[in-house]
């Protein structure tokens, strides 16, 4: 694995990225990564019961950062598409914009003028992004919520919102860092992810994942074993790891390694599919992509 780059997958988790110290030899220099891509999934379940699933993608390119907003209501039987007419980019670093989203009526408001960048395309502080749904508040996030909430002469009630999924896309280096909130101890943790021996042929090559600076998942030969899965345990919380960096090494088109997390709930017994749509998982997710830098 020459450079290690995308990332695939709570409410307000923040991604920070750093260059970790691991031990073990790699012939490549180790550069923080360029994450392109940011989604987070939500799930609002309002007072009449009806849900509306939310995806917020943070993403940033030579031309400046952007965020895009789709909303969509479970309760109109659709799923959320990319061009639907629910898919908001909102281009201005301040404004309002209302629509439909199926059968309810939506608000969003969003202020990242001022807002403050680490390496990443998620603004840590300084912004809001607001979504009022049927009079109540359907999301709140950024550290300025409660500027504009002060600013209403009535606020209307909070809606029960939470992020069910995450999904990071990132290029570059053998090392990755993120954190997210895996257990359910309401803990982030630190999870971390590093290819040693950077060629193809490399002896010794490991493909390991740590959590909290303890490795969790060891791969042995990632160029035999390049698809697998494992359980592990964090805050007492069964979590499924799941890796496929076959397309790293054997495929010229896309160069993708992918990464998986799935808190599952004790009655789960199957493994989760990247092929399930992310709001309708009933666990936690983190989905990372890596993709090789050209």
């Amino acid at each position: 694995m020459r450079d290690l780059a995308g990332c695939l997958a709570n409410q307000a988790v923040r991604v920070a990225e750093a260059t970790c110290p691991v031990t073990g030899h790699s012939s490549m220099a180790e550069q923080s990564p360029v994450q392109n891509t940011i989604t987070c999934f939500y799930r609002t379940t309002l007072s009449t019961r009806r849900e509306l699933l939310t995806s917020v993608t943070w993403s940033k390119n030579p031309a400046g950062a952007f965020i895009s907003v789709m909303v969509e209501d479970s309760s109109s039987g659709t799923l959320i598409k990319p061009n639907a007419v629910n898919s908001q980019l909102l281009r201005k670093k301040k404004g309002r914009r209302s629509f439909a989203a199926g059968n309810s009526a939506v608000s969003l408001y969003w202020d990242v003028s001022a807002a403050t960048y680490e390496s990443g395309p998620e603004p840590t502080r300084g912004f809001y992004v607001v979504m009022i749904a049927e009079a109540e508040f359907g999301l709140l996030l950024g550290d300025m919520c409660g500027e504009f909430v002060k600013k209403l002469e009535k606020p209307p009630p909070i809606a029960k919102f939470s992020m069910t999924s995450k999904r990071e896309q990132v290029r570059g280096t053998t090392l990755y860092s993120t954190r997210a909130q895996l257990g359910d101890g309401g803990k982030e943790h630190e999870i971390t992810i590093r290819c040693k021996g950077d060629e193809l042929d490399a002896e010794g090559s490991e493909l390991f994942i740590s959590v909290d600076k303890k490795k969790l998942v060891s791969v042995k030969t990632p160029t035999w074993n390049f698809r697998g899965n494992q359980t592990v345990f964090v805050d007492g919380s069964a979590v499924d790891v799941m890796w496929d960096v076959h397309d790293w090494w054997f495929c010229e088109a896309s160069h993708c390694a992918r990464f998986m997390f799935r808190r599952k709930s004790t009655s789960e017994i199957r493994l989760w599919s990247d092929e399930e749509p992310a709001p309708n998982m009933s666990g936690f997710s983190l989905m990372i992509q890596a993709f090789k830098s050209q």
